[in-house]
């Protein structure tokens, strides 16, 4: 017969939740621990409900090419947490002697928000959110958890899994697997700020997304042209790009803001009602590792993220499978 385990996941990201599920499903006892107030990671929207409006201001969208992951989408689509978007795409300041047009390609959205698929599958697992793990300490043969909010929590594991972004994975890993920790340090992960805009009316603009090529600006999108959406609240979000965040990632928000909004005008955008912004300290990874997932089966210490899986929201979930697998076997 084969063993059963109490497994712990560090990270309610989309990696996080792919993992506890697939051992979930084959009968293992799972619980998953976040800090934040919900699940999704970067897969984020901001929403005032008195207001009316809400932004995707994290991941924008992903796309399926794997056929384990083009099964899952097609599963967040059957129950209603995903969909489609077809938006009208520019690439703007490009420095080619000829307009390019990015190929065509699938990409799918969380609907009504880009939180739901991590929110539907939270729903079926034992999340704890609102506990800050600090420090992973081995008991005999099992692992026990030490938050900033509760200090060392009585329940042991007997394996636990980081599905968080390097930087964070790196200093719990340090003192008991200085090997996985090491991996983690090479990751270099970089930040990014998005800016959030709120219009009275609609924006006249051709298109209702764009890569930006020069500039502070990578990427800016009309948020309400996605599928679910309020179309008469008009949003848009703007992404900086990540070596201008990196270099400014310490201004104030004002500062930043004022910066984005100076690009944004000279695309031919106008002065928003309201904006808020939100600095993204680990969005992404200037070169992102191949390895899948790292897992220590004498320690039963997992890694896993898109960090560690070439990036997006497909490496994430597909990490968070890879190392399930590893535990499995």
């Amino acid at each position: 017969m084969t063993r059963l385990f109490n497994i712990a996941v560090i990270g309610a990201g989309i990696a996080g939740l792919s993992c506890a599920s697939a051992l979930q499903a084959a009968g293992h006892t799972v619980q998953v621990f976040d800090k934040s107030r919900r699940a999704g990671g970067r897969m984020s929207t901001r929403r005032n409900a008195q207001e009316g409006w809400q932004c995707d201001h994290g991941a924008q969208y992903f796309t399926a090419r794997d056929p384990a992951f083009v099964a899952e989408v097609a599963r967040w689509q059957q129950a209603g947490v995903a969909a489609l978007w077809a938006p009208r795409i520019a690439v703007l300041n490009d420095p080619s002697s000829s307009p390019r047009q990015p190929g065509p390609i699938d990409r799918f959205v969380g609907t009504p928000r880009m939180t739901a698929p991590a929110q539907w599958l939270a729903a079926s697992l034992n999340v704890s959110l609102g506990l800050t793990i600090q420090r992973l300490h081995r008991a005999g043969p099992h692992w026990q958890l030490a938050c900033a909010e509760q200090g060392l929590l009585d329940t042991r594991f007997d394996a636990v899994l980081l599905a968080l972004p390097a930087p964070q994975a790196q200093p719990l890993a340090a003192a008991v697997a200085p090997a996985l920790a090491a991996v983690a340090a090479s990751a270099h992960m970089r930040g990014c700020w998005a800016l959030m805009l709120q219009f009275g009316g609609p924006v006249d603009l051709p298109f209702d997304a764009a890569f930006v090529n020069s500039g502070p600006l990578r990427w800016i999108a009309r948020d309400n042209s996605k599928p679910g959406r309020n179309s008469a609240s008009e949003t848009w979000l703007l992404h900086a790009e990540a070596e201008w965040s990196e270099a400014h990632l310490e201004l104030p928000a004002g500062e930043a803001a004022a910066l984005m909004l100076a690009a944004f005008a000279a695309l031919g955008g106008p002065v928003p009602q309201v904006w808020t912004a939100h600095r993204w300290r680990h969005a992404d990874t200037r070169q992102p590792l191949l390895d899948g997932c790292l897992w220590d089966a004498g320690l039963r210490l997992g890694l896993s993220g898109d960090w560690l899986n070439g990036g997006k929201v497909e490496g994430a979930w597909l990490s968070g499978q890879r190392l399930a697998a590893q535990v499995l076997t």
